[in-house]
């Protein structure tokens, strides 16, 4: 998937999730002669990885964002990426939590546009329920939506206990018993689609491990969360191989979120980041979709 005209100049659905007859085609910003967007106040953006990345997956979004005068974090998490090697049996939601409610308190950040990717959706929750006066929007990037019944990725069985046999069993080859391995149980795409070779590459050289406990621990909230704060979910219905389920996109079909569609894989940050950052700006300038 190349950036050309085609794709900078890419139409999204955008679904006012909860009004009737909403769903329409709207055209991102206009592009200027020199290929970029037009300027817009500064932004801060918190940019939050997901599953077995690092906070380089969103390098090429960050370089177009700094570019257009924006203020831009792409911190990694504890035992992931570049530090996978803080991995422990201890590491586990609420650390992932507080490495980022920690970036925002130590660089003194407000009216934050805090975005997660995929199961980075329970992080970016914990985070705004921690410092909801800091938050100006958040955006869930084809990410879990944590709500009440399923605040953890990995629920556990209401009568057992257990988690599910399926996990049980994926946990028999994870290494030391909690890092889990995407290369053991997915193929490369569930990320991007096979034929982007310089990409895939890529992400054999960068995947790492992630701690398990960011997917079992169950999310504690004490603030609401997400509700009322602004709000979008950006869905990649362009990916081919196992798209996200309603179970993580459902809720934010509901009053009160900006919805948008846009054609690109899971890590879409990676094959389209132009379009990406033009998508990521045009909803951190919105408001509530609805009253809260």
């Amino acid at each position: 998937m190349k950036q050309g005209k085609q794709s900078r100049r890419h139409w999204i659905k955008d679904t006012l999730a909860g009004t009737a007859g909403a769903a329409g085609l709207v055209a991102l910003p206009r592009e200027r002669a020199q290929g970029s967007v037009a300027p817009e106040p500064e932004l801060t953006f918190v940019l939050v990885h997901g599953t077995w990345h690092g906070g380089w997956v969103w390098r090429d979004v960050r370089q177009r964002l700094r570019a257009l005068g924006h203020q831009v974090f792409t911190p990694t998490c504890t035992g992931c990426g570049e530090r996978e090697h803080l991995s422990s049996p201890d590491v586990g939601l609420d650390t992932h939590i507080r490495d980022i409610i920690n970036v925002i308190e130590f660089e003194e950040l407000d009216n934050v546009v805090l975005v997660g990717h995929s199961f980075a959706g329970l992080t970016i929750t914990g985070v705004a329920d921690g410092l909801r006066d800091r938050i100006r929007h958040l955006i869930f990037f084809d990410a879990l939506v944590p709500h009440d019944g399923r605040l953890a990725a990995i629920p556990r069985d209401p009568d057992s206990g257990e988690w599910p046999k399926w996990f049980q069993e994926r946990q028999t080859r994870f290494i030391d018993g909690y890092r889990m391995v995407l290369w053991e149980d997915y193929p490369v795409d569930m990320l991007v689609p096979a034929s982007e070779e310089a990409i895939v590459a890529r992400l054999k050289r960068l995947i790492t491990t992630h701690p398990m406990r960011q997917w079992t621990d169950e999310l504690v909230l004490d603030n609401g969360g997400w509700a009322g704060l602004p709000r979008s979910y950006i869905h990649a219905v362009g990916q081919q191989y196992r798209m996200s389920s309603e179970a993580m996109v459902g809720p934010a079909r509901k009053p009160g979120w900006h919805f948008v569609e846009l054609d690109v894989p899971r890590d879409g940050m990676l094959t389209h980041p132009e379009l990406v950052t033009e998508t990521l700006i045009d909803l951190a300038q919105r408001g509530p979709a609805v009253a809260p």
